[in-house]
């Protein structure tokens, strides 16, 4: 059953310009083309500047942000991609470990919205990735952009979260 196209918060506004990076698996090119098409209609909605950074599958996705973190300017991500059950075990390992990634990642203090899809079929899939039905992708572009609000709003420092190299060798004083 299709959902409304809706969430239950109105889009965050910004002075200052926000640049996003959805890095995203095109496993199911037509899945992917729909979650792209969503979160590029809502970083418009938004007046936000979104890249796309292609990776080969779900697995790949948190990786992707962690090095983009390290080496560029992105305000926030958006993971997109999908996972159907298959005949093996392996659905969960990818289930698992990809939302374990973003979830690590995201408590560092990446802002990050989780658009990777875990569904039994490929008819689920479709349904949720539907850029003007459920709209998961533009659900997950509207996440991370509420999670930059909220790191603006508190104030960035410009200080490391969590430990860095020079906490460590400090001996676990902070920064």
């Amino acid at each position: 059953m299709a959902g409304p196209t809706h969430y239950s918060l109105p889009l965050p506004s910004f002075d200052a310009p926000v640049k996003l990076l959805a890095v995203a698996s095109p496993y199911y090119k037509d899945i992917f083309d729909q979650q792209i098409a969503g979160a590029r209609a809502i970083c418009d909605q938004a007046g936000v500047e979104l890249e796309i950074a292609e990776v080969p599958g779900a697995l790949e996705i948190p990786t992707a942000i962690g090095i983009a973190a390290r080496m560029s300017n992105f305000d926030g991500y958006v993971a997109l991609g999908c996972v159907i059950r298959g005949e093996t075990t392996h659905y969960d390992t990818v289930c698992n470990d990809s939302s374990r990634g973003l979830t690590l990642l995201g408590l560092q203090g990446l802002c990050i919205g989780n658009g990777i899809l875990t569904v039994e079929n490929y008819e689920q899939a479709a349904v949720r990735a539907q850029a003007d039905g459920q709209n998961k992708g533009g659900g997950a572009a509207a996440a991370a952009l509420h999670l930059i609000a909220l790191s603006r709003t508190w104030g960035r420092s410009g200080k490391p979260v969590g430990f860095t190299s020079q906490t460590l060798a400090k001996g676990g004083d902070t920064v």
